[in-house]
């Protein structure tokens, strides 16, 4: 095997079982970890399976409506949805926890974590690809879905948090979008550009430098414990650039912590006024 094969070669890993199935770990671990979670698993055990599902599969999920389609034609995938509930069950359920130490121990993370990666590339391009069968070379459609596809756990947290009985509008990832999601939102464009051919390079060419770029910065973000995303520096001079500056926090506490002492000297002004006024006047009856 030559070199210049390997991304070839790449392009064409099934998914299913084992890449599927690192995708399962790594969302069910992400659910277990969110605050509450384990307290919802003994008190309501079909909601933490539906949210786990929704972690799983919630991609599919949003561009099925997105495209019109049925939203839950991903439970007709039996053997899937088996093995995801599968790992739910072990996650939340295994005596002592062990299934949940074993894939903490960070080696094994990070090959999860890797394998995950894969499976969102795989899943940026089946939903690019879709998207153009039903909107013929309709650019903003293949993007959105492609997005939608890879990155649709987090574009529907909102969603699932409320399955759990919490609601926080305010981690909605269109105010505030998380690196993966970003990331996605990139790849989706990217590959929309390719499948036009507006792009000059191949696909699996493109898959395979992708891919390697979302490993890379994932495991580097987990060996670091950065949440600072690699895209930070393009964010801000982009922003910049098309969206001038903005004020920083501190300069806005600064302001108004001068604002409120203004208003609080004003506040004070009338009676230190009506102080000096009582003075006067005492000073005249005394003359």
């Amino acid at each position: 095997m030559e070199l210049w094969q390997v991304p070839l070669l790449f392009s064409r890993l099934p998914m299913f079982p084992f890449f599927d199935l690192a995708h399962y770990v790594a969302s069910v671990m992400a659910l277990k970890e969110q605050r509450g979670a384990v307290e919802v698993s003994v008190r309501s055990p079909i909601a933490c399976w539906f949210s786990a599902m929704l972690y799983c599969f919630g991609g599919s999920v949003l561009s099925s409506l997105m495209l019109a389609e049925p939203p839950v034609a991903f439970l007709a995938k039996g053997t899937n949805i088996l093995l995801a509930s599968s790992v739910w069950y072990l996650f939340f359920y295994c005596p002592q926890d062990l299934f949940y130490r074993c894939f903490a121990f960070l080696p094994l993370r990070l090959l999860v974590a890797g394998m995950k990666e894969v499976t969102r590339t795989w899943k940026i391009t089946a939903g690019v690809a879709h998207a153009d069968s039903h909107f013929k070379d309709a650019w903003l459609v293949m993007v959105a879905v492609g997005w939608a596809r890879g990155a649709g756990g987090g574009l529907i947290s909102n969603f699932e948090q409320l399955v759990r009985g919490v609601w926080k509008p305010e981690t909605n990832e269109l105010l505030k979008m998380s690196y993966p999601v970003k990331v996605t939102l990139i790849g989706a464009v990217l590959f929309t550009l390719q499948h036009s051919q507006y792009l000059p390079i191949a696909k699996h060419n493109l898959v395979f430098l992708y891919t390697v770029f979302l490993i890379f910065s994932k495991v580097t973000m987990m060996l670091t414990r950065s949440s600072t995303s690699p895209l930070a520096p393009f964010e801000a001079a982009l922003g910049h650039m098309f969206f001038g500056l903005q004020k920083t926090p501190s300069k806005v506490k600064g302001e108004g912590t001068a604002s409120s002492n203004g208003s609080s000297a004003c506040d004070q002004s009338p009676p230190e006024q009506h102080r000096d006024g009582v003075k006067k006047r005492q000073a005249k009856k005394t003359e």
